[in-house]
């Protein structure tokens, strides 16, 4: 069963303390997981099934943004770092544990008739050199550029994919999770952001006046992330330094197992393929 959305929100807000709180006892064994903030409330969900199949463990899970998680595992100032896209070859040290898939959408306001851009298109309006919608075959309505805040791993994918430097980008409206990014598309005619494909999916399907557009001619949607055929796609891992301890072993195991599926479709990601 998928989680509600807007539960699914509050968990983002509760995030930035410890996601998963229980009395804390002294006989018990604790995980600290730090990071991604889209794979947070993912990991959230199963560290409370994991807790209830290990009544003497608490898992605490704290947002921050994958570089944080990439920090705090090289550190040693958590267990278990989450981190929502592959490894750089500079973090060094560091194994990543997939647990699920996601992709990035370009999105746009439903009524906005612009049905497909170009990367060349949506790297000029993220630079600033495309300012009105007409240009692309548009309705006269000047663009406003949503980008995500620097720590985000969706940030960097698609600075990645499109070959940009944050500097470059001329935003008029700079995003953190989600869902802000999602309201603020929704709330503004004519907005371009991009987001989690999932609960973009999830949003358009319950009536949110958003759209996704195609990239290189793929649909965006879960099931072209899940066929490997999104070009704007990424794992959501767990990272950990050196070899994991027994407990952080069995949790990452946990979290890449059947057990868990119903929890990582339930967050609107892509399971991974047995």
């Amino acid at each position: 069963m998928k989680i509600n959305i807007m539960l699914r929100t509050s968990f983002l807000a509760a995030l930035f303390l410890t996601s998963v709180s229980h009395p804390s006892f002294a006989s018990e064994d604790r995980l600290v997981l730090t990071g991604s903030s889209t794979v947070a409330p993912l990991a959230m969900e199963i560290g409370k099934r994991f807790e209830k199949e290990n009544m003497n463990v608490r898992v605490d899970v704290q947002t921050g943004g994958s570089s944080r998680g990439v920090n705090d595992a090289q550190r040693g100032l958590a267990d278990i770092g989450m981190v929502s896209r592959a490894l750089k070859p500079s973090e060094q040290g560091l194994t990543p544990y997939p647990i699920a898939m996601d992709g990035i959408s370009i999105i746009l306001h439903k009524n906005n008739p612009v049905q497909s851009l170009s990367d060349q298109q949506i790297i000029a309006i993220y630079r600033g050199e495309i300012h009105n919608w007409q240009d692309v075959g548009g309705p006269d309505q000047a663009i406003t550029v949503v980008n995500k805040a620097e720590g985000h791993s969706t940030l960097e994918l698609f600075l990645h994919y499109f070959h940009l430097k944050n500097s470059q980008i001329k935003a008029q409206v700079v995003i953190g999770d989600n869902q802000q990014g999602i309201k603020m598309v929704a709330g503004n005619t004519g907005a371009i952001g991009y987001v989690s494909i999932g609960t973009a999916e999830y949003e358009e399907e319950h009536g949110t006046p958003i759209k996704r557009l195609p990239m290189s001619g793929t649909p965006a949607t879960t099931a072209s992330v899940r066929d490997g055929i999104f070009p704007l796609s990424r794992p959501l891992n767990l990272v950990v330094k050196g070899k994991p301890s027994a407990l952080v072993k069995k949790f990452i195991d946990f979290a890449q197992s059947v057990a868990v599926k119903d929890l990582v479709e339930g967050q609107f990601f892509v399971a991974l393929k047995p």
